[in-house]
């Protein structure tokens, strides 16, 4: 009887602000579990089949205007290449991913951040691309909005194919600049957020997840992943980067869980020395359900970007 009056007592004292804010959260889960539901962005695979995502739509071309920005926005389709011809892949031995829809990046970005990607000032503010803003919305929705849309679909389904086969590789994706209401650093949309969203919101799986872990290697600060992620104790976040470099988020560096700081041009010995004791530590002080692993190629020592000095055999091992 104790007990009962105790928690007669509790429910008597709510604050009524703190159950709204309890009901709120409630509806925002359900919905984000509806947005999975209705998704067509997990995919099957079949046994000749590799968990390896790519499709042609991942490369951005635009009249040239591609040509205006350091970043290769045909990479992916040249690794792709090189594979193919090394008869490493092929078009059938590998799984095509399916366009993130409008209603698939509500998952994690908000409506009128998508909305201001109709603005194409807005758009080339995030891919650093000035001319960008005297372009149609139409040619920037084509030409380069639906091949990162693509990456997306990428990224998820390789998400769900690591749980299915222990592994999964997306040849495109990894926008860690890009937060839920920010575009920036040549990324628009947030796909290692929007991936671990749908793991944490689908109640199909057999076995759900819970713990997940972010091994960010790219060159740069991962601040748009870091700012999605802030005080979420779900997930670790591991940061390898130069800190003297774009973009010295000092706000989003509050949320990596284990950050490398780097020189510039650090060179192999020293990087996979940080790499081995870190990346151990980080394994002892958090169990992951499963490990988001973004292979920036930026570290190689004649990215113009970077500014490391990593040899190609160590950028290959990476």
């Amino acid at each position: 009887m104790a007990s009962a009056a105790a928690a007669a007592s509790s429910s008597q004292n709510t604050n009524p602000n703190e159950t709204d804010s309890e009901t709120l959260l409630d509806e925002k889960e359900m919905k984000k579990r509806r947005i999975v539901r209705d998704s067509n962005l997990r995919r099957t695979i079949s046994s000749t089949q590799w968990p390896i995502i790519y499709s042609p739509h991942y490369n951005i071309t635009c009249f040239g205007l591609e040509r205006c920005h350091p970043f290769d926005s045909t990479k992916w389709g040249k690794v792709f290449k090189i594979c193919e011809d090394a008869g490493w892949l092929t078009k059938e031995n590998i799984v095509e991913p399916n366009e993130a829809k409008f209603g698939d990046l509500l998952i994690s970005h908000t409506y009128f951040y998508l909305k201001s990607l109709y603005w194409p000032c807005q758009v080339a503010r995030a891919v650093e691309v000035p001319i960008v803003a005297l372009l149609f919305p139409c040619i920037i929705e084509r030409c380069l909005l639906k091949p990162f849309r693509y990456q997306v679909g990428g990224t998820v389904a390789a998400a769900y194919f690591a749980l299915e086969r222990g592994w999964a590789i997306n040849i495109g994706g990894g926008f860690h600049h890009a937060s839920s209401n920010s575009g920036a650093g040549f990324c628009i949309y947030n796909d290692i957020t929007i991936s671990l969203q749908f793991l944490f919101n689908d109640t199909s799986l057999k076995k759900l997840i819970q713990k997940a872990m972010i091994v960010d290697l790219d060159a740069h600060q991962g601040n748009g992943h870091e700012r999605d992620f802030k005080g979420d104790e779900r997930v670790y976040i591991f940061d390898m980067f130069n800190y003297s470099i774009y973009p010295r988020d000092q706000e989003a560096k509050e949320a990596i869980s284990k950050a490398v700081r780097l020189r510039k041009f650090t060179e192999d010995a020293e990087y996979l020395r940080e790499l081995k004791a870190n990346l151990k530590q980080a394994l002892t002080e958090f169990l992951p359900d499963i490990i988001i692993y973004n292979a920036g190629t930026d570290c190689f020592e004649n990215d113009p970007l970077g500014c490391l000095s990593i040899s190609a055999k160590v950028s290959i091992f990476i």
